[in-house]
């Protein structure tokens, strides 16, 4: 179990952690982990606008920064994710020729441009956060969006038999890592709603949408999931989710 952890944490951080062994059994319960380092994020994030009120420091700072906190503990893996699949939709290619792109280092111009749009808006999203409510929900968003990846990781079709993601899912306890996943899954959903109903049910609703998305995008444009595919749509729900829930909040306000 130790060394499961241990594996997570050094895959998909940049966390020091001991280092073991490359073998399947020390990636048994790996994705079962998964979600840790999510929590790890959502407590950054938490910190930095517990000090963003006592500084009192202004919306651009408090927005850039907290963008960065995610990239800043994952190294930017599921970001690369998200720029390889952004250039492999935008070729229009058959589904080998999206796979093959994707296995391209290089980045394209529509990723490029997909990029900064993207952490545009998500710097955005994060400025407009003014409640503790709203960013203990963005936080828990971390936890559940990786529960949501290992989740399908282990229960959708892969795209190739070989690959990063493969490397975590054939090796894993299926049984045991779903039953793990499922339950925290319906905890975080849980303290979601009961933390705030309206917005907190707001942001389940619309994780749930860009799950059954990913799950179309990656069957019908590459024929299953793959480490890359699963980065991109880690990425979506953390920018659709807290959009969602501040949108929600603004509207609250207004009406009221």
């Amino acid at each position: 179990m130790l060394r499961s952890f241990a594996s997570a944490f050094l895959m998909y951080s940049r966390i020091p952690m001991p280092k073991v062994e490359w073998k399947e059994e020390n990636r048994r319960y790996a994705l079962c982990f998964f979600p840790l380092i999510g929590a790890v994020i959502g407590v950054f994030f938490c910190l930095w606008y517990m000090a963003c009120s006592i500084l009192q420091l202004n919306e651009l700072m408090k927005g850039a920064v907290a963008m960065m906190i995610p990239i800043a503990v994952t190294g930017g893996i599921h970001l690369d994710g998200f720029c390889d699949v952004s250039d492999a939709r935008a070729s229009w290619g058959d589904r080998e020729k999206k796979l093959g792109i994707m296995k391209d280092s290089r980045i394209g111009a529509f990723a490029a441009i997909k990029l900064c749009l993207y952490l545009i808006l998500q710097t955005a999203v994060f400025s407009q956060i003014s409640s503790r409510k709203t960013v203990l929900l963005c936080g828990l968003c971390f936890i559940l969006s990786r529960t949501l990846s290992g989740l399908a990781a282990v229960t959708f079709k892969a795209a190739k038999s070989e690959g990063t993601l493969q490397s975590f899912v054939k090796p894993s306890h299926r049984k045991i890592t779903m039953t793990v996943l499922i339950i925290l899954a319906v905890l975080i959903i849980s303290a979601m709603t009961v933390i705030s109903p309206l917005c907190g049910v707001s942001g389940v609703m619309a994780s749930l949408l860009v799950f059954m998305y990913y799950r179309h995008i990656a069957y019908k444009e590459f024929g299953g999931t793959t480490g890359d595919i699963a980065g991109w749509f880690l990425q979506l729900e953390e920018l659709t989710v807290p959009l969602a829930i501040v949108l929600t909040e603004q509207i609250k306000e207004v009406c009221l």
